[in-house]
């Protein structure tokens, strides 16, 4: 279930960046699966009114690792969010929406996040802006995106991490958020999941080594990575974090399973439309599975209690 305000744009800053994006996690007992099937339903026409919210997806999502559509898990569901005014989505988390997701679910994560580089468009869209005339005009740079990937050597093609930071932008040095959303080409969905077990495989190696060993160093891996798609099934995309930019970069380059992804990337032409785009992080609470994926060697203690109303 998605929403795109027509006729609003997100106010861009002025590296041609929509301020602030949010992507929210919620995973309901099962018996209120019926009831956030209902909210997912309902949600398009209510997300409309919200001021100041200039695109948003509801998704469905599985257990952290899953990135096929048999990992989706009718207990956990998304939205991600862009918002021409943060203000506006400190004021979402007050509203009726919000609080309906809240009296459902039993365990909830919220983080925010800034855009720093975005390729390519999800439903037609450019959700988080654009970057500047001249960090557009710049080649790709680095192949981030967890999952799948463009090779970077394809001339006018976004690669993962949606290219460089746009022109001005800091190089973020504390964790790093990517998105990737692809609609695949029908006649390639098959060989396209098929690629897909090994590098979710290898994915969940670096979490596991990166939980014993602490997230540093060239073998870290995200503090958190989940499929996301359009409700209610087909996880067509990745939302990961990562513990600082080079992290990520040490997957897409030195991890076997993911280049060879790109490499097929390159010559199959999987996707029929993408986007991918890297974020620093701003700001989060809650867990995923009982884990804090901002704090991961601190409190990790599950809320099991529905949120105030």
């Amino acid at each position: 279930m998605s929403l795109v305000r027509p006729r609003v744009a997100a106010r861009a800053a002025p590296n041609g960046l929509v301020p602030l994006v949010t992507v929210d996690l919620w995973r309901v007992p099962t018996r209120q699966v019926g009831a956030a099937l209902g909210r997912m339903a309902l949600g398009r026409a209510r997300l409309r009114h919200v001021p100041g919210l200039a695109f948003a997806k509801l998704v469905g999502t599985g257990m952290p690792g899953a990135f096929t559509p048999l990992g989706a898990e009718p207990r956990r569901w998304g939205l991600v969010a862009a918002w021409d005014d943060p203000a506006a989505a400190a004021a979402f988390d007050r509203s009726g929406i919000a609080r309906s997701w809240g009296r459902i679910a039993e365990e909830h994560f919220h983080v925010e996040l800034g855009p720093l580089a975005s390729r390519g468009r999800w439903s037609g869209r450019q959700p988080f802006g654009s970057p500047s005339p001249e960090a557009a005009a710049s080649p790709p740079k680095t192949p981030d995106g967890p999952g799948i990937a463009r090779s970077p050597t394809v001339t006018g093609t976004p690669d993962p991490s949606g290219g460089g930071d746009a022109a001005g932008a800091p190089v973020p040095t504390g964790p790093v958020a990517v998105l990737t959303r692809a609609r695949l080409a029908p006649r390639h969905a098959v060989t396209f999941w098929r690629a897909v077990p090994p590098v979710a495989a290898d994915l969940a190696t670096l979490a596991g080594a990166s939980a014993a060993s602490g997230p540093t160093g060239d073998t870290a891996g995200p503090l958190l990575a989940i499929g996301i798609g359009e409700a209610p099934v087909a996880l067509q995309g990745t939302f990961s974090i990562w513990p600082d930019l080079a992290a990520v970069r040490a997957f897409a380059y030195r991890r076997p399973a993911h280049a060879a992804v790109v490499s097929r990337t390159a010559e199959v032409g999987w996707y029929a439309e993408e986007l991918f785009a890297r974020f620093t992080v701003l700001d989060g609470r809650g867990t995923v599975d009982g884990r804090a994926p901002l704090r991961p060697a601190g409190p990790s203690k599950a809320r099991t209690t529905p949120e105030p109303r």
